[in-house]
């Protein structure tokens, strides 16, 4: 779809006559999940920043009282689009760098490790409260532990108190397996405790078995559900619950001899379970990644959604790749949450975002602290 011209967005809360208590400036904020999470604990979005046009695309639509710019962050002066000290700055530096996925870039000359200290540019000017800042698990090993420590003795010199901690998405009602480092920093003496895990988790059925069917290559802007509202599981209902139809039913269209694949995979099973004489244009078919052409199983959390349409995921009972509003779904993003741009650019959006549910979760815990001058 043709974008419009995206260079700033601007709608100051001062000009509606309301100053929010928890203000926040996210950064690097993608398609919005952070921020998304942020509203629904009570905090108000007051600045984004983020490089990508499609992924900017997306957040004004999906939260259009924020101001956002899209630019390099590396040329923003955050004390010239935001007035005062926001109660938080959050945000997730791209991560390719830290990635243990990525082992050709995993290392310290990749210049996307320092990205970081934009992040901790933007803390050092704007003074918020309290920092949220995310980035993938391989964080935590990269130079043997180093980087988590220099990033940690930075905020401290910055007279931060911080807690870390490696996170799991399941273990706060979001449907999938996804691993996120969390650190949390606040100036104002807290010593801060990651919320308990949920006594339940939810499975790819409870999250995706409503949706309506498809097939390889469907394309549906809007769809009835497959289920009526009381008869949708739990998490469902809450997914559906400013929506009266699902949107973006858009599936990528994969070749003939991908979808007979396909047909060969049980839930859970992955490429290991095709015959050998259909993966004959594959070198050495054992050096295929494990996350590769994986079919969901149905009764459990979905595997980590990330660039779900290159992985080649498989729906659980359908021969074709997840769609839009699945892959969105398992994400926790509700149905009424629309992403802008081409179909490959959607997909990557969902697959980088942080769950909004997991989010929720980390800053209602944060609000449970007193504010503190």
């Amino acid at each position: 779809m043709q974008l419009p011209e995206i260079t700033e967005v601007n709608v100051s809360f001062t000009e509606l006559n309301k100053t929010p208590i928890y203000s926040a400036v996210d950064i690097f904020s993608g398609a919005g999940g952070l921020s998304l999470g942020a509203e629904r604990a009570g905090i108000t979005i007051s600045l984004a920043i983020e490089k990508d046009k499609n992924a900017a695309a997306t957040f004004i639509h999906n939260h259009p009282l924020a101001k956002v710019i899209c630019d390099d962050i590396g040329e923003i002066i955050p004390s010239l689009h935001i007035e005062g000290n926001p109660f938080i700055v959050f945000g997730g530096p791209p991560c390719q760098g830290f990635s243990t996925s990525n082992t050709k870039t995993r290392s310290l000359d990749n210049k996307n490790n320092y990205l970081f200290h934009e992040f901790l540019r933007f803390v050092r000017e704007l003074k918020p409260k309290w920092f949220l800042f995310e980035n993938v698990e391989g964080i935590t090993t990269f130079d043997n532990g180093n980087t988590v420590g220099e990033i940690k003795r930075l905020f401290g010199e910055l007279g931060y108190l911080t807690k870390e901690k490696v996170v799991y998405a399941s273990d706060y009602g979001v449907p999938q397996h996804r691993n996120r480092f969390i650190m949390v920093g606040n100036k104002v003496g807290i010593d801060f405790q990651f919320p308990d895990k949920y006594n339940y988790t939810v499975s790819v059925d409870e999250a995706i078995s409503d949706l309506p069917s498809l097939e390889n290559g469907d394309s549906f802007e809007e769809l009835s559900y497959k289920k009526d509202f009381d008869q949708a599981s739990s998490y469902a209902k809450k997914m559906r619950q400013n929506s009266s139809s699902a949107r973006q039913n858009f599936v990528s269209r994969n070749k003939d001899y991908v979808i007979e694949r396909y047909k060969h995979i049980g839930q859970g099973q992955n490429w290991k379970a095709i015959p050998d004489e259909l993966m004959a244009n594959y070198a050495n078919k054992h050096n295929c990644h494990s996350g590769i052409y994986k079919r969901l199983d149905a009764s459990l959390p979905s595997v980590v959604i990330s660039n779900y349409r290159k992985n080649m995921l498989i729906h659980p009972y359908e021969d074709r790749g997840l769609s839009v509003r699945e892959a969105a779904r398992l994400q926790s993003f509700p149905d009424d949450f629309v992403f802008r741009g081409p179909l490959m650019h959607i997909q990557q959006q969902i697959g980088n975002a942080v769950p909004p549910l997991l989010a929720e979760a980390i800053f209602k815990k944060i609000l449970e602290y007193p504010i503190a001058d």
